[in-house]
């Protein structure tokens, strides 16, 4: 069990195993027809790695932001060079998945123009939408070219990491903020 848990390939390999055998079997009505299939597919993957995104999102904020301060200065390293860029790559990467999926869905759906100029009976996911692309080009247009200085990845003085690092931290807060109406704009709209 111990190699097995330890590779996280196989977990995740196993994780989609199973998700397929459930949509077959407990499912198997959205797969008759292959435009119900992707969309379910589509919703599925959609919802996966929305829960990466936000996921790292409140980690970063609810975790790594105010844990980073009592971390003693020798071990702070380890977070800046090793944690903080991996946790980074699956944050940036999972957040443009998730909106092209959304993107995806909603056109598949036929209502990606309507959701996105808010109209009738869309304005619900259209705000959730809107606030999801904001926070989608937050994190590859700020936060991550900042995060880049803060953690020396690119070069910068002590006064631009500083600065890239509090510019990091207000606009990871920012999506922080938009994450709970998107959120319930994303689960309310059927």
């Amino acid at each position: 069990m111990d190699k097995f848990f330890g590779n996280l390939h196989a977990v995740l390999g196993a994780g989609l195993v199973l998700a397929i055998i459930l949509m077959l079997s407990l499912n198997g009505q959205n797969f008759e027809d292959g435009i119900a299939a992707g969309n379910a597919i589509l919703r599925w993957l959609h919802t996966f790695f929305g829960v990466l995104w936000i996921g790292l999102l409140y980690y970063f904020n609810f975790v790594q932001i105010p844990t980073m301060p009592k971390i003693p200065a020798e071990l702070k390293p380890a977070v800046g060079k090793h944690i903080a860029p991996a946790a980074l790559f699956w944050f940036r990467w999972a957040a443009l998945i998730t909106v092209l999926l959304g993107v995806a869905i909603a056109g598949h759906a036929k209502y990606l123009a309507p959701a996105l100029s808010l109209q009738d009976p869309y304005k619900l996911i259209g705000v959730g939408m809107w606030l999801g692309l904001i926070m989608a080009f937050n994190v590859w247009f700020v936060i991550w070219p900042n995060q880049k200085k803060a953690l020396g990845i690119v070069e910068a003085d002590d006064a631009t990491k500083a600065k890239a690092a509090k510019t990091a931290m207000i606009f990871s807060r920012t999506n922080t903020l938009l994450s709970i109406p998107m959120l319930y704009a994303m689960v309310n709209f059927s």
